[in-house]
């Protein structure tokens, strides 16, 4: 990564995985316009998504998760294991069980399908700056899921939740509840007066000790349990 977080050279290569052609014509539209980011492939299925993603090693999959034969959660699963490339998961805003699979599947970010161009470059632009991003109105829909029963943020129980909070020292929960209110790497040094690499080393332990794939499912974590303050 370059100091402002972009990838190496400041171009930013995404792969696009939806069915529906007219929604990756319009994806490519707004990506392409930027000066930073470049579409380098489509997929019309998962499973052409995680065979483009071994082939063309992007920076960042924007993925549907809803698609034929293999759908888009079993292809982040795949493209996360293999560390393949970040995953950004497009969603519609009635969240349902694909949204959490995806989540436990490592996806690094959420966005409505709904999204403004602006937001949906500044989404790719920190996922694949490895800061993550979740819009606000998925991170609402799938708390107020997991208070109702219908998931979990996390695939464990309450009580492992609060075993690893427990787990945490003093500065590992500042950054937790950083990341729970959406800051970057960069953001989180800032706030805490620290480097920036000391931020991200914060942030590997945090995600290590929670158990989780992802700073997404760390934030949603936070945000449930700390609440605003931390």
């Amino acid at each position: 990564m370059d100091g402002d977080g972009t990838p190496a050279g400041g171009l930013v290569r995404v792969l696009l995985a939806d069915d529906h052609a007219a929604v990756r014509a319009g994806l490519r539209m707004v990506l392409d316009a930027a000066p930073d980011v470049h579409v380098v492939g489509e997929a019309s299925d998962g499973a052409a998504a995680v065979t483009n993603a071994r082939a063309l090693r992007p920076d960042v999959v924007l993925m549907d998760v809803r698609m034929p034969g293999v759908d888009g959660i079993e292809a982040t699963r795949q493209v996360v294991a293999e560390g393949l490339a970040e995953v950004l998961v497009l969603t519609t805003f009635d969240l349902d069980d694909a949204v959490f699979g995806a989540l436990r599947a490592g996806a690094a970010g959420f966005l409505l399908k709904t999204a403004t161009p602006d937001e949906l470059l500044t989404a790719v632009r920190r996922v694949a700056a490895g800061d993550g991003a979740l819009a606000p109105e998925v991170v609402r829909r799938v708390l107020d899921a997991a208070v109702a029963g219908r998931g979990e943020p996390r695939g464990e129980t309450p009580d492992d939740v609060d075993r690893a909070l427990a787990e945490l020292t003093d500065r590992e929960r500042e950054v937790l509840a950083a990341l729970g209110r959406g800051l970057s790497n960069a953001q989180i040094a800032q706030d805490l007066a620290i480097s920036e690499a000391t931020a991200k080393t914060h942030v590997s332990r945090v995600l290590g000790k929670l158990g989780v794939a992802s700073r997404v499912q760390a934030a949603l974590i936070a945000r449930d349990r700390l609440g605003d303050g931390g």
